[in-house]
């Protein structure tokens, strides 16, 4: 007798355990991940799902690894685990700007900057003060440090290599946290290019990362976040950031379950709504659009907007959905 295949299951069996669940009163909920972004997460019914490849892309400068590692925090918050694979910076950077983001949710305005978080964490006066110490005359930044904390170990950043940590890293890594934890964790991916294929083709590279990733995300269930980087034609001043401007574009959109975009508001919108307010041209500069490109679970072309504070590393969750009409060619008035 062959191996059994632990992968087959007649839908009769999968209808069984579905009527099962419902019947018992069990937490489908498990299966969704709320981002914490209110307007996404409506038009997403009620955030990702276990199994999804989710990516974002965007202009250089945008918040791309702002936005995920906020969704990470928000998803950490929730008492869920998450694993953050970051090929761009190191776990400190990272701890800085998850520091500013919670300074800035509980002081407002007033809070500390990253650039004051940051050199608080590289004072070297040998003074003997604590990090809380150092930042008891800020606005929240002594409270963010008790919140962050709180959630820490729940949050696990894998300093990544885009020599060494490949695709069976990240898969190994994934079972570590999972056994820890007792359950799977939400993964991020920072960014999806940078993962290392020894012996593939260049021209090959994405399309082999984006199938191994998906099939990750399928065979552990877990939802997984990456960022994307854009082409040349995509970092090109002019141009709105669409799903054609990714590297590896064809690929990445025909693997994707959700493609998301983010892009400057004053960049992308149409130009008659600058000439008759100049106010706006100011106004539009504070506000990323986020764009729902395609979503196999529900409703696509959705653009979203939500205030930027860089200066505190991260995005306010309180959205609405864009009345102005956006164009592709960015229009930049005197």
């Amino acid at each position: 007798m062959g191996p059994v295949d632990l992968q087959l299951q007649s839908l009769t069996d999968t209808l069984d355990m579905a009527d099962h669940r419902v019947r018992m009163g069990a937490d489908n909920s498990a299966r969704v991940w709320p981002t914490g972004f209110d307007v996404l997460d409506a038009n997403l019914q009620g955030g990702f799902r276990s199994g999804d490849l989710i990516l974002i892309g965007g202009p250089q400068g945008m918040g791309k690894t702002t936005w995920v590692l906020q969704v990470a925090r928000n998803i950490a918050r929730q008492g869920r685990p998450v694993l953050y694979f970051c090929y761009e910076h190191d776990q400190t950077t990272m701890l800085i700007r998850l520091v500013a983001l919670e300074a800035g949710l509980i002081g407002g305005i007033d809070a500390p900057s990253i650039n004051r978080i940051r050199a608080t964490f590289e004072a070297n006066d040998g003074l003997g003060r604590s990090l809380s110490q150092r930042l008891s005359d800020t606005s929240g930044g002594a409270e963010a440090l008790e919140v962050v904390r709180e959630y820490s170990d729940r949050l696990t950043v894998h300093r990544s290599s885009g020599s060494k940590t490949t695709i069976e890293v990240i898969k190994e890594t994934v079972e570590a946290v999972t056994e820890k934890h007792g359950t799977a964790p939400f993964v991020c991916i920072d960014y999806l290019q940078k993962i290392p294929m020894p012996g593939v083709p260049e021209e090959e590279k994405t399309t082999e990362i984006v199938t191994q990733v998906k099939d990750m995300a399928l065979d552990h269930g877990v939802p997984t976040l990456c960022v994307v980087a854009s082409d040349k034609e995509g970092i090109q001043k002019g141009k709105r950031m669409r799903v054609n401007h990714m590297r590896g574009s064809s690929a990445l959109a025909y693997e994707a379950d959700t493609v998301l975009m983010l892009n400057n508001k004053y960049d992308v919108v149409a130009r008659h709504h600058l000439v008759f307010d100049a106010g706006n041209v100011e106004r539009y500069n504070h506000w990323a659009i986020l764009s729902i490109e395609k979503n196999r679970s529900g409703l696509t072309g959705v653009d979203m907007e939500f205030p930027k504070r860089f200066e505190q590393s991260r995005f306010e969750t309180r959205g609405r959905l864009v009345r102005e009409k956006l164009v592709d060619e960015r229009v930049f008035v005197e």
